[in-house]
């Protein structure tokens, strides 16, 4: 592949072009490896600025949903969650489709609906499929290709949270999310 024509960009990805890749990789695979290979694969067939789009959409939905009530879902679901764990969470949430990720991001009780057995609630992989395909398609890494200058929702420009809830008081995480706590703390 020519590479010579590469440029950095801020551009983010088509979101319903977006959707549609997470949303054909639930309905095609069973489990995170298999999905993960399949979002490679996929992400692989489009144009080097679009998979760089894809990852620039996916760094979006991982800023829009960096709030302290989406942390404390991810607190309950995963007993306890670290900064980095809050991000994997955020992953395994946007890799849960567009529904699941509109209903958690209003709501992030509503994922009670996404809770199976055997389950993990942290997608760390998932961060990395676009620079996965990137890679296999032009052997160069995709973050040379990111114009941070102008793209403004990167983990680094993340605002502070203001915590509403505390892992010690039962009352507050309920008050946030009753049906995940009653699931994972009940």
């Amino acid at each position: 592949m020519d590479t010579t024509q590469l440029t950095k960009t801020s551009e983010m990805l088509n979101e319903d072009l977006y959707w549609s890749i997470i949303d054909q990789s639930l309905t095609t695979t069973n489990g995170q490896e298999d999905q993960e290979q399949f979002l490679i694969s996929e992400i692989k067939k489009l144009t080097p600025q679009e998979i760089i789009g894809f990852r620039l959409r996916t760094d979006q939905l991982l800023y829009d949903t960096y709030t302290s009530e989406m942390w404390c879902a991810g607190s309950i679901m995963n007993g306890g969650c670290s900064d980095d764990g809050f991000q994997y969470f955020r992953n395994w949430v946007i890799s849960r489709g567009k529904e699941a990720f509109y209903q958690a991001k209003q709501n992030p009780d509503t994922l009670v609906s996404q809770v199976r057995d055997d389950f993990e609630y942290d997608f760390e992989s998932f961060w990395y499929v676009a620079l996965e395909a990137f890679n296999q398609k032009t052997g160069k890494e995709l973050y040379d290709y990111i114009d941070n200058e102008n793209f403004k929702t990167k983990e680094s420009d993340y605002p502070t949270i203001e915590f509403n809830w505390d892992d010690e008081d039962p009352d507050s995480l309920t008050a946030i999310c009753p049906e995940l706590y009653d699931k994972f703390m009940n």
